[in-house]
């Protein structure tokens, strides 16, 4: 049984809280551990053993937490929440890994939503499509050919289309996309059905577009789901006025249980005006509900499509190296206006070589403006060339990755594409934490196999599945330490939003987002990490989910 718990029900528990008998992990490496938190309003009032906080709590609610571990809210650093949500109710592909099941989970949701209209959803991996094939419009004519369907990759880098839904976008073999992207054809020319990067927009644009009214019913939605699973910070990797809208309506009707830093998507052509006028919002918006300080920059694709822009060519497929959406020149000019705003930059870079670029662009922004506590990042980093690893450290920029696209089951396509010795850098966590680099961890949701960070945790500690194959990991030397991921889930991603002296960590004065957790992360089996649930969130002070066994 689970309670969901609205933040307009925040009269039921307007007394201060006292969560005691507990392993509080508190994030503060000066006192990392001990066993008990008042929350008073919505900050922490007190940490420390339950004899010290006990002078404090009188007439407090008392929660037991019987000796279940306690850590700060997660805050996952990366994700796109609209999105997210408005797929909550389409057609969710996520986990299904063998192409006959796919076709029957969209046979299946069009018989639940019969008509004419458009079929659309997302979570489709490449690795499970036979060979490791880009799926094809006829796969999808088998099962549904008298009505549109447009499905996403689980990345959100690739789309699948049936035969209906291209002739609706009019794409045939002359169709030509020169932009940055590909219409998939086959030898023969034909429009395979596949479409990467912004060719995707060519059949995209004819899917219905959601009212106000779906969007904030899927924001609610998804809030429900964040609070279940422990996330009480987001910080949202794309964005524009109209969703930021939405948030405001969140906020006015009490609604709005994490809080949410938005970065303001912009591409190369990106007007100077329309950047001052992002800088203007950081005025407005300074948190801690509500953050908009930044902008989201994409320099590459994904390896699994041959997007991602690489420093040599892919190993089963060299004709190309992929190719960056910006020039240097542009990332560089760009960057640096960005950065004189006082903005903080989101660096979309898969491949090496987007990455270099987007340390190349960093360095010369720093050389052009000077030093300044930027805090700039680097999204995703899949792959990295070793003389780069230390560049973070030096630069003063973080490293923002998401182990969950690390799980090992879903990597085959991703290693062959750029081949063993590439693949020994994949994800290459340890390393950067090695070379200085602080590392924040988040989920890529809705382009990612799963948003709960526990398993995201349990890819960081293992980098194995669930089901502990391979026996000794994918590329164990990458693993990190429970305390090391935790961090860059909970202190690492405030600081990665400027808010490390407001939230992050379990001390006095910080704003109570508080997790308990079903089993003790520092003390199970590693493997059984992925079995943890969260057992009661607590979101500014108030509970706003509890899980009952």
């Amino acid at each position: 049984m689970k309670l969901w718990l609205p933040l307009c029900a925040a009269a039921l528990f307007a007394d201060d809280l006292w969560l005691r008998n507990g392993r509080v992990w508190t994030g503060d490496a000066s006192r990392p551990w001990t066993e008990s938190v008042l929350v008073r309003g919505n900050k922490i009032e007190a940490v420390g053993t339950n004899a010290d906080v006990a002078k404090q709590a009188k007439g407090s609610r008392v929660i037991e937490l019987n000796g279940r571990l306690t850590i700060p809210g997660f805050n996952d650093a990366h994700m796109h929440f609209l999105g997210g949500s408005l797929g909550l109710s389409q057609i969710d592909l996520n986990g299904i890994c063998t192409l006959e099941t796919m076709q029957k989970a969209v046979a299946d949701f069009a018989a639940k939503h019969p008509g004419t209209g458009w079929l659309h959803g997302r979570g489709w991996e490449y690795v499970c499509l036979p060979q490791g094939r880009l799926p094809r419009k006829e796969d999808l004519d088998a099962v549904v050919k008298d009505r549109p369907v447009f499905l996403s990759a689980y990345d959100g880098h690739t789309a699948w289309a049936n035969s209906k839904a291209l002739a609706l976008a009019g794409i045939t073999k002359p169709t030509v996309f020169n932009g940055y992207g590909e219409v998939v054809k086959d030898a023969n020319g034909e429009p395979t059905g596949a479409l990467t990067e912004g060719a995707m927009g060519l059949v995209r644009r004819l899917v219905p577009v959601a009212t106000r009214a779906e969007k904030l019913a899927a924001m609610e939605q998804g809030l429900r789901l964040m609070a279940s699973l422990g996330i009480t910070s987001l910080q949202n990797a794309n964005g524009n006025m109209d969703e930021l809208d939405l948030y405001n309506e969140l906020i006015r009707s009490n609604k709005l249980s994490v809080r949410a830093s938005l970065a303001m998507s912009i591409g190369p052509m990106e007007s100077e005006a329309s950047l001052n006028d992002f800088a203007t919002l950081h005025t407005k918006y300074p948190g801690p509900h509500l953050r908009v300080a930044s902008v989201k920059m994409a320099l590459d694709g994904v390896i699994e499509s041959y997007t991602a822009a690489m420093l040599e060519p892919y190993s089963n497929k060299n004709d190309t190296s992929g190719k960056s959406a910006w020039t240097q020149e542009q990332f560089n000019k760009t960057a640096a206006i960005v950065d004189k705003l006082g903005l903080q930059i989101y660096t979309h870079a898969i491949g090496d070589r987007g990455v270099r670029m987007a340390l190349d662009g960093y360095e010369a922004v720093r050389r052009a403006n000077g030093p300044r506590d930027a805090r700039h990042r680097i999204e995703h980093i899949e792959t990295i060339h070793p003389q780069d690893l230390s560049r973070f450290a030096a630069l003063g920029v973080l490293p923002s990755m998401e182990p969950i696209h690390a799980d090992p089951a879903t990597i085959e396509v991703w290693s062959a594409a750029i081949g063993p010795e590439r693949t020994r850098l994949g994800f290459a966590w340890r390393s950067i934490e090695k070379a200085g680099g602080r590392l924040v961890f988040s989920s890529d949701w809705p382009a990612s196999i799963s948003v709960d960070p526990i398993r995201g945790l349990h890819n960081a500690v293992n980098r194995r599945t669930t089901t502990g194959l391979p026996p000794n990991g994918w590329i164990p030397e990458e693993r990190v330490s429970v305390e090391t991921a935790l961090r860059a889930y909970t202190a690492n991603a405030a600081y990665a939003s400027h808010e490390e002296k407001i939230k992050g960590t379990l001390q006095r004065g910080r704003l109570a987002d508080i997790v308990v957790l079903s089993q003790d992360l520092f003390k199970i089996d590693a493997m059984n990490i992925h079995k943890t649930r969260a057992d009661m969130t607590i979101f500014d002070g108030r509970v706003v989910y509890t899980r009952n066994p």
